[in-house]
């Protein structure tokens, strides 16, 4: 059976929608990474309770983004984009204390996102194995992880901050390696925007995770 599909005259291959889906993801993440740092610098003077809201809102976006990827492409790209800047309000004041206080560790733990997203990207979109089971036991990983962050909260627990960040580590790279499955099998060029936010939540989190550990006295 031919694989190729008509469009526009011309036959396109699983092949070529895979390529073309994976340039548009990259591109949207790049951009959205963009807007992030445009929201961190026009925030970067609120309080924390301004951060707040831009968490909700930008969480408020992500479902949104969930009910239109589909019926108005054109929508889910302006929510990936206004997804980006709220999430830079929210933690613009977080990357604002880390420039005045300690600069150096910005740039550690960009290095070490880039290196790790690429490398659990790389092997995540290269391996033919079926990663659904490791995507779904991350995700109820990441639960429990959040359950053990509010324990965090009120019990001191001797390296509970490094045990947290570790974990986090660890679970985002079974979500990374997921999530650039996920690029490689999806045929729907509609789902790029949601399947670059997750890639973009992914490199989001793991910064997080390498600034805290990088920031240890």
């Amino acid at each position: 059976m031919d694989s190729s599909l008509s469009y526009g005259g011309y036959g396109v291959t699983d092949r070529d929608r895979t390529r073309t889906l994976f340039g548009q993801v990259m591109w949207y993440v790049a951009v959205t990474a963009g807007f992030f740092a445009l929201g961190s610098y026009l925030g970067r003077n609120l309080s924390y309770g301004w951060a707040l809201g831009g968490f909700i809102a930008a969480f408020a976006c992500l479902l949104v983004m969930n009910f239109a990827a589909r019926r108005s492409p054109g929508l889910s790209i302006g929510l990936l984009l206004l997804f980006g800047i709220l999430l830079g309000v929210a933690m613009a004041p977080t990357l604002s204390y880390y420039a005045s206080t300690n600069p150096q560790v910005l740039w550690q733990a960009g290095g070490a996102t880039a290196l790790f997203i690429a490398g659990f990207g790389s092997a995540g979109y290269a391996t033919r194995r079926d990663l659904s089971a490791l995507g779904r036991v991350s995700f109820f990983a990441l639960i429990a992880l959040i359950v053990f962050g509010i324990v965090l909260i009120f019990i001191h627990v001797p390296g509970g901050s490094l045990i947290y960040c570790v974990l986090g580590l660890v679970i985002f790279a079974g979500l990374t390696m997921f999530d650039f499955q996920r690029l490689r099998r999806s045929r729907n060029m509609d789902s790029a925007p949601l399947i670059a936010a997750s890639i973009f939540l992914d490199a989001l989190n793991v910064f997080l995770f390498f600034l805290r550990i990088f920031s240890r006295d």
